[in-house]
């Protein structure tokens, strides 16, 4: 596996300068699909946990490819919960993205599982992160200073305690959660009503204000809505994911050529 417990963090670092890092998702489980979007030129992958039929079995062996083919590996785990934040963690994880952090007792909790104490509360054990024991001290360090911690904001109540959230000690970012933000404002997939482009608009005026990263899941496989986000300070972007590259593509073709078939 990739040593990377030795390393800085590339992701780390650029998020420490706020410069502009771009990712994708990971849903489909298999090391073909990772080693064709890192030819894409991804800095990071983040495996779905959470709206995935992925189990932390197959998360591990994913994790792995994922650094193997010189990406960083983050993971959105199912929920802000101790036991599966550590879980991920111990297979190697670079770092976690938290889902539905809506205030910042919950973002507190999140870094606090991923840290060992005196930084956070992680139960230590030994297992691919530690290099199954004989780098525990090493690891130790990394996860201290090196691992990332996101907490993606995806409903109301999470951005107006935006302000707080982005103050706890550890989180590196925030990246927002398009479908259930709309979706917890009676607005679900409705990107471009009136009133949830305000609220994008206030939680990009706080995470400015406040000198944080400001993260976004672009859904759609088209390279234009990335450029909008830039005009808006996001730095930390997802674009896309694996079965929209690969659906949008396969139909656009499709298209074409039917149209241009001759009866």
């Amino acid at each position: 596996m990739k040593n990377f417990l030795h390393t800085k963090s590339n992701l780390k670092e650029k998020l420490k300068k706020r410069e502009l890092s771009l990712g994708s998702w990971l849903t489909i489980p298999h090391q073909s699909v990772i080693e064709i979007m890192s030819s894409a030129g991804f800095e990071w992958l983040t495996v779905d946990l959470e709206h995935s039929a992925i189990d932390i079995a197959t998360l591990q062996n994913l994790v792995g490819h994922v650094q193997a083919n010189q990406m960083e590996a983050l993971v959105r785990v199912s929920k802000n919960e101790e036991v599966i934040i550590k879980r991920v963690m111990d297979a190697g994880a670079n770092g976690i993205i938290v889902p539905m952090v809506k205030n910042a007792e919950e973002a507190k909790q999140a870094v606090s599982w991923v840290k060992y104490p005196p930084h956070g509360t992680r139960g230590v054990g030994l297992s691919r992160a530690q290099h199954y024991g004989i780098a525990f001290t090493e690891y130790n360090k990394w996860v201290q200073d090196e691992s990332v911690v996101i907490a993606q904001i995806e409903h109301i109540e999470g951005v107006n305690n935006l302000a707080e959230i982005l103050d706890v000690e550890g989180i590196d970012g925030i990246i927002v959660g398009p479908y259930d933000l709309s979706a917890s404002m009676g607005k679900p997939g409705m990107f471009y009503d009136d009133d949830v482009k305000e609220v994008l608009a206030r939680i990009d005026k706080i995470t400015l204000e406040k000198s944080k990263n400001l993260g976004f899941h672009v859904i759609e496989s088209d390279y234009k809505k990335v450029v909008d986000k830039l005009d808006m300070h996001y730095n930390f972007l997802a674009f896309s994911l694996d079965f929209f590259f690969l659906g949008d593509k396969a139909r656009e073709q499709m298209e074409l050529l039917k149209s241009n078939i001759k009866e």
